[in-house]
């Protein structure tokens, strides 16, 4: 049986849910968010599907789950430039989450932006294994930057490592054949800014990172083992440490099971360089 708690329903953490229990990936979901009206809502509109997983909202079982999302917080809107710029203002939701994930023993995938930040700030404060904090965020990156590579012509292996934010780093090194510099700038101009037209339109991201996530929870459940970009508490892995960034990972039951360390070019070193210091900078802030 596979619980599956989810902290904060709104938008993203509402859809996973759904997703969870449509496509049997969850026998039992645990859903907490500090808006008891938004909280009731989304469980009774889960219960009007005829679904049958079992429901709790005793945030006593959140630290019971096999797998523990963390949605909660204040999204993106137009006026928010970068994603870290929600530092501030998602802390409190953070800090609530550790207390909450005391003695957790399962995996948790941070979703809550600036995400690689309180992927490590949560590892640190509720005591999570580095293997058992995942970080959501590179899949998506990656998919849009397969769709900006499909728009130019160009094939291969789409990967997205550093920072979920301003600081990613979209992998050429790997593809058909060689990018040049100005094109490649071109493109990371454009991911950076991929998600505000959707934000603009109707509020917020929702089927892209529902979908991406479900996807996360069902590589763990099924112990698939496979290659994702996602964000990993670093021991020395690309020269960084005392941080989690977006890493080439394998993912199966017991969390993050291997790290890959892959020999990346020089416009790629310097981008990933640059993202480790802005994390880590950004965790020293967090006072981790």
């Amino acid at each position: 049986m596979v619980r599956l708690a989810i902290l904060g329903v709104g938008r993203v953490g509402g859809e996973v849910a759904y997703l969870a229990a449509a496509l049997r990936i969850a026998d039992e979901l645990v859903l907490y968010d500090s808006a008891g009206s938004l909280l009731s809502a989304q469980v009774l509109d889960l219960r009007h599907t005829g679904l049958d997983p079992e429901i709790s909202t005793d945030p006593a079982d959140l630290r019971k789950a096999d797998i523990c999302v963390f949605a909660a917080g204040t999204p993106r809107t137009p006026s928010v430039k970068t994603r870290a710029d929600l530092f501030s203002a998602n802390l409190p939701a953070a800090q609530e989450c550790a207390g909450l994930l005391s003695a957790f023993n399962g995996t948790l995938i941070t979703v809550t932006n600036p995400m690689d930040v309180f992927n490590y700030y949560l590892h640190k404060t509720a005591g999570i294994p580095r293997d058992h904090c995942i970080g959501f965020g590179g899949q998506l990156d990656s998919a849009r930057f397969a769709l900006a590579l499909r728009e130019r012509g160009i094939t291969g292996f789409p990967y997205v490592l550093g920072e979920h934010g301003e600081h990613q780093v979209p992998v050429f090194s790997n593809l058909s054949k060689p990018v040049p510099d100005p094109i490649r700038d071109e493109i990371l101009a454009a991911l950076r800014t991929a998600s505000m037209e959707v934000i603009r339109g109707k509020g917020g991201t929702v089927f892209g990172p529902a979908l991406h996530i479900t996807d996360l929870i069902r590589m763990i459940v099924e112990d698939r083992r496979a290659l994702v970009s996602c964000s990993s508490v670093l021991e020395g892995e690309y020269g960084f440490s005392g941080c989690s960034l977006g890493v080439p990972a394998r993912v199966g039951r017991n969390g993050i099971e291997s790290i890959d360390e892959w020999q990346l070019d020089r416009w790629e070193k310097e981008k990933m360089a640059e993202a480790g210091r802005f994390v880590s900078d950004l965790c020293r802030k967090a006072g981790v």
